[in-house]
């Protein structure tokens, strides 16, 4: 397996600015095909052309990931908020565009909740229902717009505790069958798999060819191969279903467990975490590399 395997630009910096172009190199040198960067904000001064030249000039790609929040989002009862969801993730489309990516993945539908500080609530069966139908009318609305554009969004479940519209691989499923268009599919990140999947490779087969990225995570966060992610099984999974797409890794877990320390959120690398990343990335390259030959 050929997998292109990526990093994610989070991993050295955020925000990611026009004065950070120069990580796209030490993503190469590190041994990476592409980089996942977050679909810029205009406060990031990323000039799309510039940084496009930065990433080609370095051999790589970009894959991007989606930004949203409460204003952002497809599934609120709050119609300005779903059309500034939907305003948003067209927006997506056009940055991809510009920055020359074709996949743009993340909780598309908005309503994050730790790190939006929205603490979950009970539901009647009628919110329920409410809520998955404006999550797919959304996402019919946007997905063909990526199509016609030569983009595809993937629909990425996030853990209990940072979502309540699609945190199971079975979930998102439901809705990209729905919507039924060729700019959407699942993404899958194990970090969060591990959380609520029974078996993450059972998952992914369940995904078939609707997987359009993949992100390999421990269940820590940490580097790949400190954890317990079993990813011969896992790339296994991949090669079953003949995913040919992007892989990528967020490491970003630092080395620090200090009592009362946020881990939730992200924090500066502080120390050259590259032997690291190269180990972790070793990782992912034998399990794919095992996953031809182990049965």
């Amino acid at each position: 397996m050929d997998n292109p395997i990526g990093i994610i630009s989070m991993q050295f910096i955020r925000p990611f600015t026009g004065k950070d172009l120069h990580y796209f190199q030490k993503a190469a040198d590190l041994g990476f095909d592409f980089v996942e960067l977050l679909v810029p904000e205009p406060e990031d001064n990323l000039d799309p052309a510039e940084t496009r030249r930065a990433a080609e000039d370095a051999g790589l790609s970009l894959v991007l990931a989606a930004r949203v929040n409460p204003q952002r989002s497809i599934a609120s009862e709050d119609p300005s908020a779903r059309q500034g969801g939907i305003d948003y993730l067209k927006h997506c489309v056009d940055a991809a565009e510009g920055l020359g990516a074709r996949i743009i993945g993340g909780p598309l539908y908005g309503e994050p909740m730790v790190f939006a500080g929205r603490p979950p609530m009970p539901r009647s069966d009628e919110d329920i229902a409410a809520r998955a139908e404006r999550t797919v009318n959304g996402l019919a609305e946007v997905a063909p717009v990526a199509a016609a554009a030569g983009k595809v969004f993937g629909l990425e479940p996030l853990n209990r505790f940072e979502t309540d519209i699609i945190s199971t691989t079975r979930q998102a499923i439901e809705v990209v069958d729905k919507v039924n268009n060729p700019g959407l599919g699942v993404m899958l990140d194990t970090f969060h798999m591990n959380m609520e999947e029974r078996s993450i490779p059972d998952a992914i087969r369940a995904t078939g060819d609707r997987l359009v990225h993949f992100q390999a995570n421990e269940n820590h966060r940490g580097h790949a191969g400190t954890g317990h992610i079993d990813w011969t099984a896992v790339m296994r999974a991949l090669h079953h279903i003949g995913y040919k797409g992007p892989i990528s890794l967020e490491p970003f877990r630092r080395d620090d467990d200090r009592v009362a320390l946020p881990i939730a959120h992200w924090r500066a690398p502080r120390e050259d975490e590259s032997a690291k990343l190269r180990a972790g990335l070793g990782v992912i390259r034998s399990a794919l590399a095992l996953a031809e030959v182990a049965q």
